[in-house]
């Protein structure tokens, strides 16, 4: 199985960079984890959306092709949003915006948000309710909020919090395999008859 993690800061050096490669290497670790792919807004900063994708500019689609192969041949995605003033990051919100072709189509979706301090919950609300519609993501009833990010994942545990890191470190496994055996239920899904972006392309 492929899951793709996207990293929605678009911030150099940031948090959320930090949790997605944690959460890769916790991943990679699983046997049910053939691949996993890493997609980082803070390398690959999008250009805002506009009509050239419909309309099969070459710009945009040497600049989404490959990107586009990557989520198409993944099972799963685990996506990650800081909360920037109480909100998604722009970057994130934009990503959402260029896949309506089924690369995100009928596939679970983990959400992970990271805050400095107590927040995080905002971020999954503003996802819940506004970024699958056309794309048809599927995200888990079940997701994580990194509180206190700083405190934890850190490179080097001296650095972790002690009574933190280990609670982090379970529910992550928790998530993880859940997400994990819904990227395997769902290809049963994908394979029938009973969705079609043919028949509606944008969903109500």
């Amino acid at each position: 199985m492929k899951i793709t993690i996207i990293s929605g800061s678009h911030r150099q050096n940031s948090q959320s960079t930090k949790i997605a490669k944690a959460m890769q290497s916790a991943l990679d670790a699983l046997p049910q984890c053939d691949e996993s792919y890493l997609f980082d807004l803070a390398d690959n900063p999008l250009p805002l959306w506009d009509e050239g994708i419909w309309n099969g500019d070459a710009k945009w689609q040497a600049l989404l092709g490959p990107i586009s192969e990557q989520l198409a041949s993944s099972d799963a995605f685990i996506v990650i949003a800081p909360e920037w003033h109480g909100m998604a990051p722009a970057g994130l919100k934009n990503f959402f915006l260029m896949w309506g072709k089924g690369e995100l189509a009928h596939k679970p979706a983990l959400i992970v948000t990271v805050s400095s301090a107590d927040g995080g919950s905002y971020p999954v609300a503003e996802l819940r309710m506004s970024s699958y519609k056309n794309n048809r993501i599927c995200f888990l009833p079940e997701h994580l909020i990194v509180r206190n990010v700083e405190s934890v994942f850190n490179d080097d545990d001296k650095d972790n919090n002690p009574s933190a890191q280990p609670y982090f470190d379970d529910r992550l496994d928790y998530c993880l395999k859940q997400l994990l055996t819904y990227g395997e239920a769902f290809k049963q899904i994908r394979a029938s008859d009973a969705v079609s972006l043919e028949t509606y392309g944008s969903g109500m």
